[in-house]
């Protein structure tokens, strides 16, 4: 095999979100002298750390053939919770044990309409995006609830050594999900649930069990990304999760797993974190309308798959 094919070949292999971030970093840095500064890297990594906290189990949930389109609102609400708890007990663990209970409760029930009661993912999370979004808006009358513990607000701005406690987190979850996606008996579940049921059943597994672990566990981690919020903005509010959905699926699918056949990886949804996080700040700094942020994370993806759409036929 000839040199040259073999280079042809690597490059057919780098995913388009790949291509799509280094385009975007070499873009910004060149138009904006403030992007590459030391301080804005470190705020897009802090913000890539929000946004991978709730991408990493999307991405199993679309690994399943599902969607949850609920997680935005969960959080909101979750985030409500504990500011409530946290004013009311003074206590930390009984804010962060909230926080995980509300987004378990959530998951689990988003799970439970799925695998028992036959309701699409689109559907049954979208109910529960609804729900979570009223009870938000009725708890706090619309208003933020301020005045937390510092003690909850540190758990956002401390840090470990030179590092930033979001990013050590999303550094722990990310380890976290790969051995549970990759090194254990419950990722190669979840990976049968979306490409290969049949073989889940003859394995003696429960494809509903199944449904109903994945769905909690992307409801949990959007009670911990609640927890990130409330410290980020010392108080909880009712709609400071909406949107963290939209994002999440972009970078989930701008990596490259597919919505059906349990095809993915974890790998693309870090890629995927990172170009929208890049993106959104250079719009940032850009001083582009906030609402064209959306609009470009739609056509971003779209590119990504283009991208991908065509290398793959070139092989």
């Amino acid at each position: 095999m000839s040199d040259g094919l073999v280079v042809t070949r690597r490059r057919r292999a780098v995913p388009g979100v790949a291509v799509m971030l280094l385009v975007l970093l070499v873009v910004f840095a060149l138009v904006s002298p403030g992007f590459s500064t030391l301080g804005n890297l470190t705020n897009i990594l802090i913000q890539s750390a929000f946004l991978l906290v709730v991408a990493l189990p999307m991405t199993m949930v679309i690994l399943t053939e599902g969607l949850d389109l609920s997680v935005g609102a969960v959080a909101s609400l979750a985030s409500m919770a504990i500011a409530m708890v946290a004013l009311a007990t003074g206590s930390l663990g009984a804010a962060i044990g909230t926080g995980l209970f509300v987004g378990f409760i959530f998951g689990a029930a988003n799970g439970t309409m799925i695998a028992f009661l036959g309701i699409p993912p689109f559907v049954a999370t979208l109910g529960a995006f609804g729900v979570a979004q009223g009870l938000s808006l009725v708890m706090s009358d619309g208003q933020s609830v301020t005045g937390i513990p510092a003690s909850l607000s540190d758990l956002y701005y401390g840090a470990i050594g030179p590092l930033p406690l979001p990013l050590v987190y999303a550094g722990l979850l990310y380890a976290v999900f790969h051995w549970l996606l990759y090194r254990s008996r419950f990722g190669v579940a979840v990976r049968a649930l979306g490409g290969n049921r049949e073989a889940l059943l003859l394995g003696g597994r429960s494809i509903q069990a199944g449904l109903i672990a994945v769905y909690a566990l992307s409801g949990t981690m959007a009670g911990f990304t609640a927890l990130l919020m409330a410290g980020r903005m010392s108080a909880g509010h009712p709609i400071a999760g909406l949107g963290l959905e939209f994002d999440a699926i972009a970078a989930v699918a701008l990596g490259g797993t597919r919505f059906e056949r349990g095809q993915g990886w974890l790998v693309g949804s870090l890629l995927g974190v990172l170009t929208i996080s890049v993106l959104r700040s250079g719009i940032t700094l850009l001083s582009i309308p906030a609402a064209a942020q959306v609009a470009s994370v739609g056509l971003m993806v779209i590119a990504a798959m283009i991208i991908d759409r065509r290398r793959s036929e070139a092989r």
